[in-house]
């Protein structure tokens, strides 16, 4: 499909919109068309505006961060970026082959036993520690944000889907301030110029690589509290196991008690009214 097709197609799917998929996300609610070409696909669009210079940096910053995450080995659905002119705004859209429903990493720690949920989760944690040596030596400011709800188990692997916002050559003022342009929330957007400390933060995890494991295990924890032990020390084994230096001495450190999610995100989740379950 040429770039003129792929946008009509977007606006027709936009024009009849489609059942959301997601409710989570600080960004945006994600859905799939019921109908047309791009019935099969996933669409995800944010905030647009006028400021041209920001949105041609982002869609480049895109169209390189998906090339960081394929080059480093993560398993990416077909993802295409575009800006959508309207009326002198250009809108940000994200296009993404769906994935199977019965593939949600999350669905499927829920409904398998502890051993099956431990294979899994070891999966996902072995390819966020493969996606950070695989970047460790790039010069640019790399993040990745490989959350539970963030990844589908596929035949050959864990699959992530998450390429918004794009975690490359942004210094963490910049990402701060994508972090308020971008936000659906006009609360957050007021109120995040008064406390930019605490928006900045959000990110943080995200370009920790010891911080992407531990939280990985804490949402595991989070998500299954009645085997929590058992994840705790499958978390340690793992570290143990898999990683070394200063980013297995952090997990080991952080893993001491069970890992609770930031109170910058259960604020911010709240504010938002966030709910639902991952884009399939």
């Amino acid at each position: 499909m040429n770039d003129n097709d792929f946008s009509r197609a977007v606006r027709d799917a936009l024009a009849e919109s489609g059942e959301p998929v997601s409710r989570l996300g600080y960004f945006c609610a994600p859905f799939r068309p019921s109908s047309g070409p791009l019935a099969d696909k996933v669409i995800k669009t944010y905030r647009g505006g006028r400021d041209r210079d920001v949105l041609a940096l982002l869609a480049t910053r895109h169209e390189a961060y998906v090339t960081c995450l394929r080059e480093a080995g993560v398993d990416l659905p077909e993802t295409r970026f575009l800006l959508l002119e309207e009326a002198g705004f250009q809108r940000p859209v994200i296009v993404q082959q769906a994935l199977p429903p019965q593939t949600m990493l999350r669905d499927m720690l829920l409904a398998a036993d502890i051993d099956r949920a431990i294979v899994l989760l070891d999966q996902a944690a072995i390819s966020i520690a493969a996606f950070w040596s695989a970047v460790a030596d790039r010069p640019e400011r790399i993040g990745y944000h490989p959350s539970i709800r963030n990844f589908a188990i596929g035949p050959d692997g864990p699959v992530f889907f998450d390429t918004f916002p794009p975690l490359i050559g942004y210094n963490r003022a910049e990402m701060g301030k994508l972090l308020l342009r971008f936000s659906e929330s006009p609360l957050i957007r007021r109120v995040g110029p008064v406390l930019p400390g605490k928006i900045r933060a959000i990110q943080d995890e995200w370009y920790s690589p010891a911080g992407t494991i531990v939280g990985l295990i804490g949402s595991a924890v989070r998500l299954r509290p009645e085997d929590g032990p058992a994840l705790l020390n499958w978390g340690r084994g793992f570290a143990e196991t898999h990683l070394s230096g200063p980013m297995k001495e952090e997990v080991l450190a952080d893993l001491a008690s069970p890992p609770r999610l930031p109170a910058i995100w259960t604020t911010t989740r709240r504010i938002l009214g966030l709910e639902g379950k991952p884009n399939v």
